[in-house]
């Protein structure tokens, strides 16, 4: 009897039960929406380590993770505002040591606006101030801050950060770094880098020619042309130059490639960086930074030299030129690079 009443009950109110069919659909709708916002921000994220590849060439470890997606429901960050200035270090590790020097730094000046990048290459020698160490080249900063035996990269990164901030006068808005194996998989998974050299080099490590003119590299010879200084003009800078040259053949391959539009291109990217690539957004997001860098990165960058002169006492040190120096720091931190870049043709690096 009781059973014949539940059924009973149960048919009374079958008819007051809303239909699946809408409610299920709806499910699918959001777990496609979340799906889709996720590959969004993993793009973009994916679009910033992308564009610091090809801005540094090659810079090293990361400071830090990348910050997490912004929970559904919960505003993202703001678009970045304003100039930025990203702080790029290449730390090369040699004779089975460990990174520890940050042999190769780029400051990235994005302007207001977004009309271009700015490739100011820092000479490893540069004298900076050194929280806590008093005065000393800018790739022994590293090493101070990463100590030793076993190095403290992020910490490397900060201590370096800090003393570029102090020496220039400028905000750190963002860093990154990788390694040299990275920069050999990102070189061939692009197919290659054209780059273009005013002179011939040569390797004092493989013995490999590259003659003047542009040519096509592939990863390994690409890391091989970046860590060339011996037999150059003028060492280092030239290295240094180089080293732009390299960023803006690889920044042009990218967008050949629409890199930076196209999800499938950027996820096969991804694949070959997601273990040695990671990007310090600062207090923006990898998804504004990536928007902001993709932005300027569309015009032809300019790669700069600060001007200065070597002084040996008490050992090798690349000083701020005490005439033009002002002037340059002063620009960068008004940002007005490409007047200044105007006005001094000779510290304006030829890209090709």
């Amino acid at each position: 009897m009781i059973e014949d009443d539940l059924r009973a009950a149960f048919a009374r109110h079958e008819a007051l039960t809303p239909p699946t069919g809408p409610i299920r659909a709806a499910i699918d709708r959001a777990v496609v929406r979340r799906r889709r916002r996720r590959l969004r921000l993993r793009l973009a994220g994916t679009a910033l380590a992308v564009v610091a590849a090809a801005l540094a060439g090659f810079t090293a470890i990361a400071p830090r993770q990348p910050a997490p997606a912004t929970p559904l429901g919960e505003p993202a960050p703001p678009t970045p505002t304003g100039a930025l200035n990203v702080l790029l270090l290449g730390v090369d590790g040699y004779e089975g040591r460990q990174y520890r020097l940050a042999d190769s730094a780029l400051l990235v000046h994005v302007p207001a606006d977004r009309s271009r990048l700015y490739l100011v290459s820092l000479p490893r020698y540069l004298e900076v101030a050194v929280p806590g160490h008093g005065t000393d080249k800018l790739n022994y900063a590293f090493l101070q801050g990463a100590g030793e035996p076993h190095p403290d990269l992020s910490r490397g990164y900060r201590v370096t950060r800090d003393a570029v901030a102090d020496t220039l006068g400028v905000r750190i808005d963002a860093g990154a770094v990788l390694t040299y194996p990275v920069v050999r998989k990102l070189t061939d998974a692009v197919g290659g880098v054209q780059v273009c050299l005013p002179q011939r080099v040569r390797s004092v490590h493989t013995d490999r020619v590259f003659p003047a003119g542009c040519q096509r590299l592939d990863g390994t010879a690409s890391v091989d042309l970046l860590r060339q200084r011996v037999g150059l003009p003028d060492g280092v800078l030239d290295r240094d130059r180089n080293a732009e040259r390299f960023a803006a053949g690889l920044l042009r391959r990218l967008q050949e490639r629409d890199t930076f539009t196209n999800p499938a291109v950027l996820n096969s990217l991804l694949q070959h960086l997601n273990s040695g690539l990671v990007a310090d957004a600062g207090n923006s997001s990898l998804p504004a930074l990536g928007l902001v860098a993709a932005q300027a990165a569309t015009a032809e960058p300019i790669g700069l030299l600060p001007p200065g002169v070597h002084v040996e006492k008490p050992d090798l040190r690349f000083r701020l030129d005490p005439a033009l120096g002002p002037g340059f720091l002063d620009a960068l931190r008004t940002d007005r690079l490409a007047e200044w870049a105007a006005g001094h043709p000779g510290q304006v690096t030829t890209l090709r």
